[in-house]
């Protein structure tokens, strides 16, 4: 039987885990999964964050939870992902957006701090998608993986954006999307990628406001920058039956930023 449109959204029964989820980009997107039905487990790095995000949640109405976990260690992830189906039983939705940025010369950049990004934003996403699709996706018949890219992996930067590495590993994390998807499409893994623009997240904050709101905001098509609710609709296309034909993909959601720098 054909099901309708509400019914293609909805996520009761599902189970999502969202690392970087206590604020942000990562909060919103928990939001979106959370009101369509999903159980949310969140991670970041520090509980307090965590229990202020999960306490939000909940007076919302959603299901949530969290588990403190820093994803730029190994043992911390996989510590994550079993910890979280031992609690909840599996996994069917993984959202990839923990991040870290760092600002610096190209020929001035510390490689501590590019093996610090690329550490994060690219490995971590591996690991813990390989715990997840193994122990959880794989045995049950299939998930759903998004990963939090950036407008920053489709291009270079304007000048005074100094952030090799930011740029590096979100393209990285576009390919390893699209290597994965065609890889774990025989398991009915669909994998994509959101593209965020400029977002008045904590990580952008201080770009935004070296820069001038007004002045970024220009930038766009648009003339605005992301708010707290412009991730919610494709990241719930891309977690639920309404997108299960989609992977492989990526798509900016930057009020036309891309469109007019050559993404």
């Amino acid at each position: 039987m054909t099901r309708n449109v509400q019914q293609l959204f909805d996520l009761q029964g599902k189970v999502a885990l969202i690392t970087g989820g206590s604020r942000g980009l990562g909060l919103q997107m928990a939001h979106a999964l959370g009101e369509a039905g999903a159980k949310i487990m969140l991670s970041s790095r520090k509980a307090g964050d965590l229990e202020q995000a999960t306490a939000e949640l909940q007076a919302a109405g959603i299901d949530a939870r969290w588990i403190a976990a820093d994803c730029g260690r190994e043992e911390d992830i996989r510590r994550l992902a079993d910890e979280t189906l031992e609690r909840l039983g599996r996994v069917d939705i993984l959202v990839n957006n923990a991040g870290a940025s760092w600002g610096a010369p190209a020929e001035d950049h510390p490689v501590s701090a590019w093996d610090k990004v690329m550490n994060l934003n690219v490995r971590g996403y591996f690991i813990l998608s390989q715990h997840i699709a193994k122990h959880s996706m794989i045995p049950n018949g299939g998930g759903r993986i998004i990963n939090i890219a950036s407008i920053a992996g489709l291009n270079g930067n304007a000048k005074g954006m100094n952030t090799i590495a930011y740029n590096t590993s979100k393209g990285a994390v576009i390919n390893f999307t699209r290597a994965l998807a065609a890889e774990w499409g025989q398991y009915k893994i669909n994998v994509n990628a959101i593209c965020p623009g400029f977002f008045m997240t904590k990580m952008a904050e201080v770009l935004i406001k070296s820069m001038g709101e007004e002045a970024m905001a220009a930038h766009a098509p648009l003339n605005r920058l992301g708010d707290d609710e412009d991730l919610k609709g494709l990241t719930l296309l891309y977690a639920s039956d309404a997108g299960k034909h989609i992977t492989g993909q990526w798509l900016a959601v930057d009020g036309g930023v891309s469109v007019v720098t050559g993404g």
